[in-house]
């Protein structure tokens, strides 16, 4: 079932007035080299002809210093005396174009966007091709939004690519999760999508249809606990740890993705601030990886490289230190203040200036804003009726309906009947009725049509019944619970939508306990303690919520966690729970139970230490107990795997020198990676098919894992460690195959202490659901 009946005539109205204001209200965006002007016509910095660079050094040749300097903040001034407008760095696209930044407006012809699911509802449909559609409607509208003269740049700040790692993070709701091979999935498609790409790479040239920009460059999980915040947080992280967790995704952001911009954190790693470590973006990313792009600093984080954490001894010496390391242009205003006595204190050279300037305007002239006017040029056609289409509303309510996770459905409680009429459903709880802060996540937009879950319910059941429960939201300090439990009685079935929203988990806000808020569990029990079958609960969020109690009670009959859905959320659930959609959903993170606070947040280190008693993180390192594991989620269909082929079983590792290392008196052969040439890692790939069946009586869209675990646990390696991933859709009864190519540098290899990749000799179990088949490594 796609939008429904009743979204249609809402959406048709929707659309009408915004073709008809489109007719009326034209603007014409901001851009360079206008061909009809004879003073920039002849300047080479506007000859397409020439190489992008060529035009970039021509054009930063001809500024003053003042106009260099200028132009090295995000809210960059115009040159008249050269023709070019002034330019927003920032704006924010992290599930949907949004006015979240300065560099968009919602105020002309185009009054909202489409808004997504928050990335980790749609990180758990495990499905690249879904989130790579979902970036390209995103780049679709921002490049409609601009040339509709509604945007002051097209360079967004997103993705968030950090690692989900401590569930009390505010942000991890803007993250794939917790694993770096999801994330830096993620990250390809997102990036390809957005910047014009496509889904396997290889088709972007020169010109981007909107720039994306990787965050938070690295080991960024921290916003503000028990009193300490990101501005002053030394992460103190392991070679090893950098090297298999907090780095991947940023590297296959830059080499397979190709992204054009990085935004460096405000943190410390290991006492060097991010935006000023010469080591990270210029050795790393700009030198190992080959990034060719521009890097921004976070917001403010330069003037706290001197004012908070004491870091560089003046101002002048900050604005020294983050262009030395390599960033190129600062969200703030503090090179504007202190950026000429920098250059006079002679702690900035001009050829650093001139680095950075030509790295930003190169991105500006790959967005097509030194070409003339843009309606005449490559992405010139994409117009108004191209943001907010129905072929977008249909992406998100796709992107709700495959990331919703069914957690628990005893005795096959769902999906409730839909076909009769006389239904009586009372929906109860402080989500159940709220709007944005609840069904939008954070950094969004204005929706082109939100659904609210009481709206997507009322749909099904025409008599149905509202109760709030909380009196202050999901806060739940006070509830209505005598009034909420008469509610219940009266009706057959009753839906509890209850969880978090902005208040409890934000940017600068991360979370103190991970149980439910207030009065929430204690309105949970009563009620369903008083209804007449067991009750449904739904649960928003997006980190992971302890409801160990609702787990195993059996008068919760149902829960499902629909994390933060988007603007067509309250559709995607209501055809789930009735039976239009079949839930296929997988957690992209490990849910904790509520005693994991006594793990300190600003423990960075990813892997168990048994002789403290840490626990470690993630489920590759975590040895505690779960209230439901990563990749957690059930179906109305039952699933089963078969391991049909897989090319071979021993994997011969001869073309190197083997080295050893001695574990509780066993000695271990091992290859570095590094020593493997490419073509050795490719010849030593293992490819492997699986089968996959539905035995249910529904269609479904289902996300097949392929894990890997080691036959023997050695210290500091994974529990478990995903190898592939992909979406598969199957009829009632059909059986398919999906195949995997497996290889041992990128996919069994393991970090050593120094930060190695390295492939270890001994046996190796691929795991899919319940089956298991062995792989040998020989040295």
């Amino acid at each position: 079932m796609g939008l429904s009946s009743f979204l249609i005539p809402i959406l048709s109205i929707l659309l009408l007035t915004h073709y008809q204001l489109v007719f009326t209200e034209s603007t014409q965006p901001p851009y360079s080299c206008d061909s009809s002007n004879p003073t920039t016509r002849s300047y080479p910095f506007c000859n397409p002809k020439l190489p992008i660079a060529q035009r970039a050094k021509d054009l930063v040749s001809r500024l003053t210093l003042d106009e260099k300097l200028s132009q090295l903040v995000n809210t960059a001034p115009s040159i008249p005396r050269l023709g070019i407008p002034s330019y927003q760095w920032w704006s924010e696209a992290l599930h949907g174009v949004a006015n979240a930044g300065p560099g968009i407006r919602f105020n002309g012809t185009i009054k909202s966007a489409t808004s997504f699911p928050q990335v980790i509802l749609t990180a758990a449909s495990f499905d690249p091709n879904l989130w790579y559609q979902i970036s390209k409607a995103i780049g679709t509208e921002a490049r409609g939004v601009y040339n509709a003269g509604q945007a002051e740049g097209m360079t967004f700040w997103a993705p968030n690519i950090n690692i989900f790692r401590d569930p009390r993070w505010g942000r991890g709701q803007e993250t794939p999760g917790e694993d770096p091979l999801v994330t830096a999935k993620y990250a390809v498609a997102y990036v390809r999508g957005l910047q014009g790409d496509s889904l396997q790479g290889g088709r972007l040239g020169e010109r981007l249809q909107a720039s994306a920009c990787c965050k938070h460059f690295t080991a960024y999980d921290l916003d503000h606990w028990k009193g300490l915040d990101r501005f002053v947080f030394n992460a103190r992280v392991t070679l090893q740890d950098l090297a298999d967790t907090y780095q991947p995704p940023f590297q296959s952001c830059i080499l397979q993705g190709r992204a054009s911009g990085i935004m460096c954190a405000y943190n410390r790693v290991n006492g060097v601030p991010n935006c000023a470590d010469f080591n990270l973006l210029t050795g790393t990313a700009r030198n190992k990886w080959n990034f060719h792009g521009y890097i921004t600093s976070d917001c403010g984080a330069v003037s706290i490289i001197h004012e908070e954490q004491g870091y560089a001894k003046t101002a002048e010496d900050a604005i020294a230190d983050v262009l030395k390391a390599g960033m190129d242009v600062e969200c703030g205003d503090y090179i504007t203040k202190h950026g000429k006595s920098a250059v006079s204190q002679k702690k900035v050279p001009i050829y650093q200036i001139d680095r950075a300037l030509q790295n930003l305007f190169s991105i500006r002239i790959r967005l097509g804003l030194f070409d003339g006017n843009p309606s005449k040029l490559l992405f010139g056609m994409i117009g108004a009726s191209q943001v907010c289409s129905k072929q977008h509303l249909q992406l998100a309510l796709d992107a709700a309906r495959n990331g919703i996770v069914l957690l628990k459905n005893n005795k096959a409680l769902l999906p409730l009947p839909k076909t009769n009429p006389s239904i009586s459903l009372a929906v109860i709880g402080p989500n159940a009725n709220a709007s944005s802060l609840a069904v939008l996540g954070n950094y969004f937009g204005s929706p082109c049509k939100l659904v609210t879950l009481l709206q997507g319910f009322q749909h099904y059941a025409k008599n149905t019944i509202y109760h709030r429960g909380c009196d202050d939201g999901t806060q739940c300090a006070s509830a209505q619970i005598n009034q909420a439990v008469e509610v219940a009685k009266k009706v057959d079935y009753v839906v509890l939508v209850m969880g978090l929203d902005q208040s409890q988990e934000r940017e600068s806000n991360d979370r103190d306990q991970l149980d439910l808020p207030g009065k929430q569990q204690e309105l949970i029990n009563s009620i369903a303690e008083a209804s007449k079958r067991p009750v449904i609960l739904v649960l928003l969020s997006g980190g992971p919520v302890d409801i160990t109690f609702a787990k195993f009670d059996n008068k919760i009959g149902g829960i499902l966690w629909a994390g933060y859905p988007g603007e067509l959320g309250g559709l995607a659930l209501a055809q789930i729970i009735f039976g239009d959609h079949n839930p296929g959903g997988r957690l992209p993170i490990t849910w904790y139970p509520k005693d994991f606070i006594r793990v300190p947040m600003t423990d960075m280190r990813m892997r168990a230490d048994p002789s403290s008693g840490y626990p470690g993180r993630t489920y590759r390192f975590y040895t505690g107990p779960k209230v439901y594991e990563f990749g957690y989620g059930l179906s109305y269909s039952k699933y089963s795997y078969e391991f049909v082929s897989v090319a071979k079983n021993n994997i011969h590792l001869n073309q190197s020198s083997t080295h050893l290392m001695v574990e509780n008196s066993e000695t271990i052969r091992y290859k570095l990676v590094s020593d493997l040439s490419e073509e050795t890692c490719q010849s030593m790939s293992v490819s492997i098919t699986l089968g996959v069946t539905n035995h249910g009586s529904m269609m479904g869209k289902h996300p097949v894992l392929l894990f890997m675990r080691q036959a023997k646990q050695r210290n500091g390696n994974p529990v478990k460690q995903l190898v592939g991933f992909q979406s598969v859709k199957l009829d009632a009864g059909e059986k398919s195959q999906v195949g995997f190519e497996i290889s041992p540098c990128e996919h069994l290899s393991t970090a050593n202490e120094a930060g190695l990749k390295v492939v270890e000799e001994g046996s190796y179990i691929l795991i899919a659901g319940e089956e298991e088949y062995p792989l040998n490594i020989i040295t």
